[in-house]
């Protein structure tokens, strides 16, 4: 067996994946090269996630998986969120592992491969320092993710938000920006290898240059991406942080033709109470007031966000203010979570006090209001054209995205014919689904028309 080879699982969310394709590209460098199955490998890493408890035990499950399979002249590497946190809980449950990498350190991937290479070890090689990487020692690679003709962009990495509930800055460490040349020349590097859709990602965008200095850093980041790529076609935007939404980003995202009307702003519950026990914003009059702004200036501009339910205290009525809150606002998109208790947060004082069957309740009634919204609006479509990024085939349809669809998250547009891939072309809505759309090849010009809701 080629004893050069890799198998890189990637587990959790996107900002995970940017930082496993950029492990990849570095391994790559060194003469590595990536294979499909964990068998033709000699080396297997899983990045993982530890964010809450489900994504925890999937983490466990996948190691061990790997570890039972693993052959004596493999190595299986553990790296990511949940080695950041329970480094030495991975090294007890999981005994085939044999390095242990965290998520500060992502670039010296190669140098803990070489390490192990170099000399047997009976104990997992731990590698978990706490020094500040990112925008300073990245290793020249690209930090971004490449799906077809998309491509996630992490403009910084940690958080420095008090949010109860979160163990990112546990993870993670505070926020830290990526320098604002560097971001612009992997922009102009994703065009140029015929990138379409830029999406902008960190654990709060809207902090982007706090830590350099930077007044109203988004903003001057967004602007600086119009210039550099004028020919973009779309900029998307993720992870918006409640309160940090200010007027010059609304106006950037207004007169920017490029930046895509969509924002992602996750709320994560409307009774101040709850958010103030959640340790977030609780000024929902903010909310309103800045939905409306923004909703005014910006046209079809579509929002999603997301919700904890079951959070410690929440109470009948607190959950009742919530689906109250979401019957006004008619988000675009909604994703909905059910509260995890995560030991070391600052809410693990309050427990873990709602039962779970109640949980799952909660979870159903408010996704099941969110279908019926997110069916009136799609149904508001027929009729009218769309862009939409073409990014599969199958069974007759071509199957993309719009405006409207982040990946993986939002929903899809299908179109009867085969379109060319990688390819923006107009379709007009003939039909609408609980998340996703369908149509047929349109000839006029593309416009995003703005209908009151």
């Amino acid at each position: 067996m080629n004893r050069k080879t890799f198998h890189l699982t990637s587990l959790g969310c996107s900002k995970n994946t940017v930082d496993s394709d950029s492990m990849a590209e570095m391994l790559v460098a060194d003469g590595y090269q990536p294979v499909k199955k964990p068998s033709q490998a000699s080396i297997l890493i899983v990045n993982t996630c530890g964010f809450i408890g489900p994504a925890k035990e999937e983490s466990f499950r996948v190691l061990r998986e790997l570890s039972a399979r693993k052959r004596n002249d493999q190595l299986l590497i553990a790296a990511g969120c949940l080695t950041q946190r329970y480094g030495s809980e991975v090294a007890s449950k999981v005994p085939g592992v044999d390095g242990i990498l965290g998520t500060r350190r992502w670039m010296d991937i190669v140098q803990v491969v070489h390490e192990l290479r170099r000399s047997p070890h009976p104990e997992p090689l731990y590698h978990l320092p706490e020094t500040a990487s990112v925008g300073t020692d990245e290793g020249g690679v690209l930090r971004a993710s490449v799906s077809g003709t998309s491509a996630y962009l992490k403009i910084a990495d940690g958080c420095r938000r008090p949010c109860a509930f979160c163990a990112i800055p546990l993870i993670k460490g505070t926020a830290v920006s990526r320098p604002l040349d560097t971001l612009l020349d992997e922009a102009r590097r994703l065009r140029d290898d015929g990138v379409r859709e830029l999406i902008l990602i960190a654990q709060d965008t809207t902090d982007y240059g706090h830590d350099l200095g930077m007044k109203d850093g988004l903003a001057v980041l967004l602007e600086g991406l119009t210039r550099a790529v004028p020919d973009m076609d779309w900029i998307r935007i993720m992870y918006a942080y409640p309160g940090y939404v200010n007027d010059r980003l609304i106006e950037v995202m207004a007169t920017r033709k490029t930046i895509l009307p969509y924002l992602d702003i996750p709320l994560q519950h409307a009774h101040p109470r709850t958010l103030y026990r959640m340790r977030r914003p609780s000024n929902i009059e903010w909310v309103h007031q800045t939905l409306a702004k923004m909703r005014s200036a910006i046209h079809g501009l579509a929002i999603r966000t997301t919700f904890i339910v079951g959070y410690p205290g929440e109470t009948e009525a607190e959950f009742q203010t919530l689906m109250d809150f979401i019957d006004e606002i008619q988000f675009d998109r909604v994703g909905a979570f059910k509260f995890s208790f995560e030991p070391g947060t600052a809410s693990e004082a309050l427990g873990d006090p709602v039962p779970a069957e109640v949980k799952e309740q909660r979870f159903q009634r408010l996704m099941e209001r969110q279908q019926a919204i997110s069916m009136q609006i799609n149904q508001s479509y027929v009729g009218r054209t769309l862009d939409v990024l073409i990014e599969g085939h199958g069974d007759g349809l071509s199957v993309g995205r719009s405006y409207r669809d982040a990946p993986e998250i939002d929903g899809l547009v299908l179109m009867e014919g085969k379109a060319p891939l990688g390819q923006i072309v107009p379709i007009r809505i003939t039909g609408a689904m609980t998340y996703d759309l369908s149509g047929v090849s349109a000839q006029v010009p593309f416009k995003i028309t703005t209908q009151r809701r």
